[in-house]
């Protein structure tokens, strides 16, 4: 345009070239920008840090958990592509009300054993529902693998269902893991909008995406098969199971609960770092 208003008539490719020659080059938006500006940040990050090291040491499990993100089971367009003959027919919008069901996959990362663990939900992504999908992986493969420690060191987010400020995810894990299970649970919290620093999310979760990427997800088993079969060249294996209970949302902790909570903040930001007990 500014050509233009000299007389100087430019095609595109002109531009484009010219554009080229100056170090510019068509961009897209990356996210690399937090929105936490909070002090404590790298405080966390150097617990977080400490607290890894410690169990590692000590041959002590550290499970990395997280909700991935909630799927319409159904003929429905799934970003990424394949390798095939024709493109896949999939429906023009994604209506809930054309899907079967909803998966809302629940994912442990064992990362001593760079092992995953993802229970796929029907109903919602509630404190009780991680909850169960921990104590799941305990029974199923961590007792099995860690037969004789009854410590277990918990690495999540600050938010969603395993939230920091959850009372609900802090009592489910108190009756769930530490009361049924005989487990001292040791908990850290990621800094808000730190999420991706979360192991769970490049060593699991992104593989599960790459590994169905441009699959229609139109039933539970496919989506069980998919997660089943992730595999990456450094070992990684992953279990998956259904879990077909509902979960309402909207429940408290009783004050029973409440009271029977045996949680001790650490002395080290205590808002994202605590230690659940059980009740003798």
């Amino acid at each position: 345009m500014a050509l233009g208003d000299f007389g100087v008539v430019v095609s595109p490719n002109t531009v484009a070239r010219l554009l080229h020659q100056m170090g510019y080059s068509l961009r897209v938006n990356h996210k690399k920008l937090s929105a936490d500006l909070s002090p404590d940040r790298d405080d966390q990050f150097l617990y977080l840090g400490d607290l890894r090291q410690r169990f590692q040491r000590r041959g002590l499990p550290i499970i990395s958990v997280d909700t991935k993100k909630r799927e319409l089971v159904g003929n429905f367009k799934n970003p990424g592509s394949r390798w095939d003959l024709s493109p896949r027919l999939v429906n023009d919008h994604d209506f809930r009300s054309d899907s079967t069901g909803v998966a809302i996959p629940y994912g442990i990362y064992d990362l001593l054993a760079n092992r995953g663990s993802v229970t796929v939900g029907v109903s919602h992504d509630t404190s009780a529902f991680a909850a169960r999908a921990i104590a799941h992986w305990w029974r199923q493969e961590g007792s099995v693998r860690y037969p004789r420690s009854h410590q277990l060191l918990i690495l999540s987010d600050t938010g969603g269902s395993n939230g920091a400020r959850r009372r609900a995810w802090k009592t489910a894990l108190q009756s769930q893991l530490a009361d049924s299970l005989g487990l001292t649970l040791t908990v850290a919290h990621y800094p808000t909008g730190a999420s991706k620093w979360n192991p769970i999310e490049h060593r699991l979760f992104s593989e599960i995406s790459k590994n169905w990427a441009g699959e229609p997800l139109n039933s539970y088993q496919k989506i069980l098969n998919f997660i089943r079969s992730t595999r990456t060249q450094t070992g990684l294996s992953v279990t998956a199971h259904l879990d077909r209970r509902q979960y309402p949302t909207g429940t408290e902790p009783t004050p029973e609960q409440l009271q029977s909570l045996r949680l001790k903040p650490h002395e080290v930001l205590p808002k994202w770092n605590y230690t659940i007990s059980p009740n003798l």
